[in-house]
């Protein structure tokens, strides 16, 4: 029918891991083991602990 193969979840490299807030793949932060996207991150930053310095 085609050349397309049905997709398999992914296990290591870029958009391996997904963001536990809101769910997507690009730009996560695994350190700390945050598992946060980077707009998630800056939301709850504060809420978790993070300040920024002067």
């Amino acid at each position: 029918m085609g050349k397309f193969k049905p997709m398999k979840p992914k296990k290591m490299g870029m958009g391996a891991q997904a963001c536990q807030r809101c769910g997507t793949r690009d730009a996560v932060i695994q350190k700390y083991g945050i598992y946060l996207c980077r707009q998630c991150f800056r939301e709850i930053a504060y809420a978790i602990g993070f300040r920024k310095r002067a």
